[in-house]
């Protein structure tokens, strides 16, 4: 994508919770906090089937496990086999973004240990994230502590699908990342350089990671800058990775993003269902 970049700011949007006409979800607490909580839709054909767990955005002290974006989006997925999982995870203030990374692992770890019960293969898990949930979800698939604290490996993950994050390098975006952001950044990464560092997927990706990753932004300068150094990351250290700029610009590139995925005439539903049959398809 070449067009004119715009940088907006993009990790707080909130978008529809799930239609009631989506498939009913079934609701698991994965931990004792009242957050630590996630939504289970099965796949429509078939048993075992592989499972794409979702983090949703809101800058990392907003949303809900109902942000997995639209009706279309389980429907879809169910509707091609895959089993989804929804995530809530607590909070900042109350939360740190390294108990939020550990919230993810922890659900992941969950859903491994009741695979049978649930009807999923544990062995093609695909992480998927939205804006600050694509923060959490690269984090989670670049640095292993957080999955070896859940007692599982980073090889329980077929790949991560990252959706239109900005904060991939955590001191590069608080440097040179929107204006309008940086409270939110504060607040969530907070002033350490070292803590900084910890928290950006780009800086800590040296293996183990995930073995594959499929990488969508949007028409904004932040956006594809993070993207693009953390594939060059990634690739570096030996994981696979697909980058692709998709349509939209800024703030209602980003939501859309994350709602129309699963439209069948939204050219981001092709790719991510391309990649998806070669990582984890039945």
């Amino acid at each position: 994508m070449r067009s004119r970049l715009w940088a907006m700011p993009v990790l707080l949007c909130l978008v529809p919770a799930i239609a009631s006409a989506s498939p009913a979800p079934q609701e698991r607490a994965y931990g004792p906090a009242p957050l630590q909580k996630l939504d289970f839709y099965a796949a429509e054909a078939g048993k075992p089937a592989p499972l794409i767990i979702f983090v949703h955005g809101g800058g990392w002290r907003r949303g809900d496990k109902g942000n997995a974006g639209s009706a279309a989006k389980i429907e879809h997925f169910t509707g091609e086999g895959y089993a989804v999982a929804s995530l809530n995870y607590r909070l900042v203030p109350d939360a740190r973004v390294e108990d939020q990374a550990q919230d993810v692992a922890d659900g992941i770890a969950w859903l491994v240990r009741n695979a049978a019960k649930l009807g999923i293969d544990s062995s093609r898990i695909v992480l998927m994230g939205h804006s600050a949930g694509a923060h959490l979800s690269a984090l989670v698939g670049t640095n292993p502590r957080y999955l070896k604290t859940a007692g599982i490996g980073m090889d329980r993950l077929a790949g991560v699908v990252l959706l239109d994050g900005a904060a991939y390098d955590v001191p590069a975006q608080m440097a040179t990342g929107p204006g309008i952001m940086q409270r939110v950044y504060g607040d969530a990464f907070g002033t350490d350089p070292a803590r900084q560092r910890a928290l950006s997927p780009t800086l800590q990706a040296a293996p183990p990671n995930a073995p594959s990753f499929l990488i969508l932004h949007v028409d904004r300068a932040d956006g594809a800058r993070q993207s693009e150094a953390l594939a060059k990351a990634l690739q570096a250290n030996g994981a696979a990775v697909r980058i692709e700029g998709v349509e939209g610009q800024g703030l209602r590139g980003h939501m859309a993003l994350n709602r129309s995925l699963g439209d069948d005439d939204f050219p981001a539903t092709a790719i991510v269902d391309n990649w998806l049959k070669q990582v984890a398809a039945r």
